[in-house]
C-alpha cells in the first residue's frame, strides 16, 4: 500500500503556492511527523498525481525537491525511498544583532545587496506570494568588533516596511519590524551545515570549503502573515547556537 494514501494530500489551486511546492511541503510534514518513516516507499507518481488531479511533471517536481533536499532517495530497482526526517529544535526567536548586543559585543553591519528582485519557487512558498512576483531582497555582512561574523540573506514582502540602507546598517532588521509596528509572533526555523562557497568564504574571512553553519527562518507576525524569510551562514568558529532541552516524561 502506498503510505501516501494516509496522508490528507491536497492542493490549494486558488494560492499563489505553486503546486508542487505545496505538495512537496506536505509530504516533507509526513516524514517529519513520522507518518512517511524512514524507509518507507512512495507509491507510483502516476497514481499520486491521478489521485490529485496533478500532473505527472508536478508530482515528479515536489519529490525531487525532497530528494535535494536529502528526504528521499531514488534507488534503481526499488523506488523512491524516505531516507530520514528532519531534526528541528526550537531557538529563541531574536536576531543576531540583539544577541550580540545583549552579549556586551559591538555589531556592525556593512549592507552588500539592498533591491527588489523576482520571487523564485522557494522564495514565493516561504512568504506565500506568487513566483515570480516583486520582493525586497537584503544581504548584509554582520560583524562583532570589527569581526565578520555571518552572512545574512533577507526576503521581505513588498511594502512592508522602509528598507533604507542607511536603516539596516545602523541596526538590526528585527528591530526595524518592531519599529514599524509589526509584531512578531513565531518562527520556523532549519540548522544545518554545508561548506563554504567562494564568495561567501571571501566576504567571511573563511577558506573556500571552510565548513559554515547555516540557518534557514520564515518569521510570522501575530496576524499569521509571513514578514521575512532569511537564508544565513555563520562561521563555526565565532558563532554557535545553544539549545536547552527538556526531558519529555
Amino acid at each position: 500500500m502506498d503510505p501516501t494514501a494516509s496522508l490528507a494530500l491536497r492542493v490549494d489551486r486558488s494560492s499563489p503556492v505553486p503546486l508542487y511546492y505545496q505538495l512537496a511541503q506536505q509530504l516533507e510534514a509526513g516524514i517529519e511527523q513520522g507518518a512517511l518513516p524512514p524507509g518507507s516507499l512512495l507509491g507510483n507518481e502516476i497514481e499520486l498525481a491521478a489521485r490529485l488531479g496533478l500532473s505527472r511533471p508536478t508530482v515528479r517536481q515536489a519529490i525531487q525537491t525532497l530528494v535535494d533536499k536529502g528526504l528521499l532517495v531514488r534507488r534503481r530497482g526499488v523506488g523512491t525511498q524516505v531516507v530520514h526526517s528532519r531534526v528541528k529544535r526550537p531557538l529563541e526567536l531574536s536576531s543576531l544583532y540583539d544577541d550580540l548586543a545583549a552579549a556586551g559585543q559591538r555589531p556592525t553591519t556593512k549592507v552588500l545587496v539592498n533591491t527588489v528582485v523576482t520571487a523564485s519557487a522557494e522564495i514565493a512558498g516561504a512568504l506565500g506570494v506568487a513566483e515570480g512576483s516583486e520582493v525586497h531582497r537584503v544581504e548584509r555582512l554582520r560583524l562583532a568588533a570589527d569581526e565578520p561574523l555571518a552572512y545574512l540573506i533577507n526576503h521581505l514582502p513588498p511594502g512592508l516596511l522602509d528598507l533604507d540602507t542607511a536603516r539596516l546598517e545602523a541596526t538590526g532588521l528585527y528591530r526595524l519590524l518592531r519599529a514599524a509596528g509589526i509584531t512578531l509572533h513565531s518562527a520556523r526555523q532549519t540548522i544545518g551545515a554545508r561548506a563554504a562557497a567562494a564568495a561567501e568564504a571571501e566576504r567571511l574571512g573563511e577558506q573556500e570549503g571552510a565548513p559554515l553553519l547555516t540557518m534557514e527562518r520564515t518569521t510570522f507576525d501575530d496576524t499569521g502573515r509571513t514578514v521575512e524569510f532569511g537564508a544565513h551562514a555563520y562561521r563555526p568558529s565565532c558563532y554557535s547556537f545553544e539549545f536547552q532541552l527538556l526531558v519529555r516524561s
